[in-house]
């Protein structure tokens, strides 16, 4: 038996890492049983333990317990949960200034995520050098807030070397994942990192302004300062998964303190009387923008 790491998953076949050698490797049937609820049983970050077949293959006879992940709602029609990525030592968000536009409900679902499963997260905003003296203002506003909520905020342009160098030494020695949509900059980022590592990076239809999909699979890079790095295929939707409409809140670090004050135990903070949330929202103690998102969230969970 052999202990290794899935550094990629291509839905039927697995590689692992186990440190010598990267094994190609098979699920059995009985996992995916065991995972029906979850569209993927093993994913990109998992420790297993496997059994070498003659020919050199892998056959996965255990998946070790996880001490987090990260999941959305499964898309195009099916049920359960998609788990993104596991066993992270950091999560950023990646948004571009533009071309794809930042979106900040993005951002706060994918905060909500962390928070939700334990996960130390970040949030990034790439081709920093497209920007405006007038777009540069707001990006600093955004950095203020989160910074404020206790997340880690980075500004980044493949053409800036200082802020490459700050990724890095970041990145360094941690197993780490980039999150966002299509064209936003991730496999760019990944290759400045790393010049060792060559993608295809794809290019953002000018049509659609939305990124072209270049990664189809989730995978793990070992980079040159030591940290590992997911590298996720884009993603336009991240749908909220086994999170109920009275617990939102508890995944907004800045409603934990005034939902003490509410009247009701299952408070929603949108109407009900006596809610600690929305005097606080009032007060001008939570930022709109986040309370807006809170409300768009918690309506997409009803």
């Amino acid at each position: 038996m052999q202990k290794g790491r899935v550094i990629q998953s291509t839905g039927s076949w697995y590689k692992v890492d186990t440190g010598s050698e990267v094994i190609q490797s098979r699920l059995p049937g009985r996992f995916r049983l065991e995972g029906k609820e979850v569209t993927n049983p093993i994913a990109v970050g998992d420790w297993v333990d496997l059994e070498i077949n003659k020919d050199g293959s892998g056959t996965i006879a255990e998946i070790h317990e996880r001490s987090n992940y990260i999941t959305r709602q499964a898309t195009h029609g099916r049920r359960g949960e998609h788990i993104l990525v596991t066993n992270l030592d950091l999560a950023f968000v990646v948004q571009s200034y533009k071309q794809p536009k930042l979106k900040e409900g993005f951002i706060d679902r994918f905060l909500v995520t962390c928070e939700a499963y334990e996960v130390p997260a970040g949030i990034i905003v790439n081709k920093m050098d497209m920007s405006t003296p007038q777009g540069a203002e707001f990006i600093e506003s955004l950095r203020e807030l989160y910074e404020g909520l206790g997340y880690q905020f980075l500004t980044t342009s493949i053409h800036d070397e200082d802020s490459i160098d700050e990724l890095n030494e970041i990145l360094k020695d941690k197993t780490s994942v980039f999150i966002g949509p299509s064209g936003v900059g991730k496999t760019s980022l990944l290759n400045t990192l790393d010049p060792t590592y060559s993608e295809k990076v794809g290019e953002v239809s000018s049509y659609s302004n939305k990124g072209k999909h270049t990664t189809t699979f989730a995978k793990l890079i070992r980079l040159n300062n030591g940290g590992l790095l997911a590298d996720t295929p884009g993603i336009r939707e991240f749908g909220l998964y086994n999170i109920e409409p009275w617990e939102l809140s508890l995944y907004f670090p800045e409603m934990l303190e005034p939902r003490q004050n509410c009247k009701f135990n299952t408070c929603t903070h949108l109407h009900e009387p006596g809610c600690g949330v929305i005097e606080a929202f009032e007060l001008g103690e939570i930022n709109a923008s986040r309370y807006n998102s809170y409300i768009n969230i918690l309506e997409s969970l009803n």
